[in-house]
């Protein structure tokens, strides 16, 4: 495992100590989010299907600058309060961001036939080559949170002999590197409250898909889902072109790939985070460019922190910001 990186302590607000505490702060108290302002651009895929990026550019940005492509975890989309907060900090410092949308989701709904799932690395590839187009000579981050993250480590990790050279650095923040654990750990108490909470979710979106593509054909479960694990092994995964879940969890797995990271990459999380266990990150064998911080708390994309450090308590939005700003001469080196 490779050392620990250690980055400006979190300590959470009184009152928000734990990670369930921190965890759900940080669905229920967002912040106060600007409204969008973004270009759309939109992103046809080979398959027929289209995705859907917000290109948000600050005043004075110029070609050749940076830029970062974030990716929103599971049922979120371009509003995720993490992505509209992150892309307006990295904005006022310069970077131009383009927060994306996985298929079917935020303002790509009903531009997709096919599910999105924690490992469709194509589809980041294929955002990626369109901020290409669009920034030619820009260096790149991808920012990925929850399953965003696994979907970044497992595009930098897979074929890295075959990664696009303007992809500069990237960022996992609390991502669940072994979908099958994470997946079955969430059908134990007190974690069976967030798998029927992100199986609602999803199958409602189902439901609505229905309503705008007269060329989806509807899933029809045997008995509706209540566990993400079932969810998967019913639909998100023949729908994708795997066997069943198990086949979708052992191909799609982040953790397989993190030995062969070839850009300089940091992977985020907390030792309280009740949906990702720590210890995967601790028994993990990570490439010399990937860096490991394990906070001592902050629950899965919470970290609602005391003021001190940061100029507001989202300790979370400034490590990304710290960590696309910090300079790198060339991949694999700090």
């Amino acid at each position: 495992m490779q050392t620990e990186t250690y980055l400006p302590v979190f300590r959470p607000l009184p009152g928000l100590g734990g990670g369930h505490r921190q965890t759900l702060a940080g669905t229920w108290w967002p912040g106060v989010l600007r409204p969008e302002q973004a270009t759309i651009r939109r992103v046809d895929l080979l398959d027929g299907d289209a995705l859907v990026l917000h290109d948000d550019a600050p005043a004075d940005w110029v070609i050749g600058g940076r830029t970062a492509i974030l990716l929103h975890g599971l049922a979120g989309c371009f509003r995720s309060p993490y992505l509209v907060r992150t892309a307006e900090k990295l904005n006022a410092r310069g970077i131009r961001t383009f927060r994306m949308d996985l298929r079917g989701n935020g303002a790509g709904f009903g531009l997709a036939i096919k599910p999105y799932h924690a490992g469709c690395s194509e589809d980041l590839l294929a955002a990626v080559r369109h901020v290409e187009a669009l920034c030619p000579g820009s260096p790149i981050a991808l920012i990925g949170f929850s399953l965003g993250g696994n979907i970044v480590l497992k595009t930098v990790g897979e074929s890295p002999q075959q990664l696009p050279a303007s992809i500069s650095r990237a960022m996992a923040v609390n991502p669940p590197i072994d979908l099958a654990r994470c997946t079955h750990g969430l059908t134990r108490w007190p974690l069976t409250r967030y798998d029927r909470y992100f199986v609602r979710l999803l199958l409602r979106r189902l439901e609505s898909l229905s309503q705008v593509r007269t060329d989806w054909e509807p899933y029809r479960f045997d008995q509706p889902p209540t566990r993400l694990i079932d969810f998967d092994d019913q639909y998100t995964a023949p729908r994708s072109g795997f066997l069943n879940a198990a086949d979708y969890y052992e191909r799609c797995s982040s953790e397989q790939f993190l030995p062969a990271i070839q850009v300089p990459t940091l992977l985020l999380t907390s030792r309280d985070d009740p949906m990702i266990p720590p210890e995967l990150f601790r028994r993990a064998r990570l490439s010399p460019n990937c860096r490991l911080h394990i906070a001592h708390g902050g629950g899965h994309l919470g970290y609602l922190g005391r003021g001190s450090v940061d100029p507001d308590g989202r300790w979370l939005d400034w490590r990304v910001v710290d960590w696309v700003l910090a300079n790198c001469s060339s991949r694999g080196a700090e």
